[in-house]
């Protein structure tokens, strides 16, 4: 009897959170892409390496700041620092999500593996198969991301 009790409990309360989202209205995003079981920007790579050292670099949480309502992570606090002084300067175009799938107007997560600095600015991609459909067009690609940009979060 407790187990039939436990389930139809268990049952109503999934129903209920079912029942409180409206499918066909979308969630707001954040406006920095953080993975689901964490806070980490650019997924814990230091956003200021792409730019000084030409690769991603693994950051450090002994560097690290808030900004965004993400927490940026630096190999140096020399980074950290630049960071803090310019942070538009060195974060990565949309929030660090696809630049491809706000380009054709929805969001996706990146790998801090897949990216391209182009006029001073970082854009970071999906997976190195999607940067590839990315490279195809980046100024149209870039075009079409900023009259997305950031509608596709809201």
């Amino acid at each position: 009897m407790l187990n039939r009790l436990g389930i139809l409990f268990f049952s109503l309360i999934i129903i209920a959170g079912f029942s409180l989202t409206n499918p066909g209205e979308s969630q707001a995003k954040d406006a920095v892409y953080t993975s689901l079981l964490s806070s980490k920007a650019v997924s814990g790579y230091d956003p200021v390496a792409y730019f000084r050292v030409g690769k991603p670099v693994e950051g450090s949480g002994k560097y690290s700041t808030n900004w965004k309502g993400a927490e940026w992570q630096f190999a140096n606090a020399e980074n950290l620092a630049d960071f803090k002084k310019s942070p538009e300067k060195y974060a990565p175009q949309y929030g660090g999500y696809c630049a491809w799938a706000v380009s054709e107007g929805y969001t996706a997560s990146s790998d801090p593996e897949a990216w391209h600095i182009r006029d001073g600015k970082l854009y970071l991609n999906y997976s190195k198969s999607v940067q590839a459909t990315w490279a195809q067009d980046i100024p149209g690609n870039i075009e079409k991301a900023n009259g997305n940009w950031p509608k596709v979060i809201e």
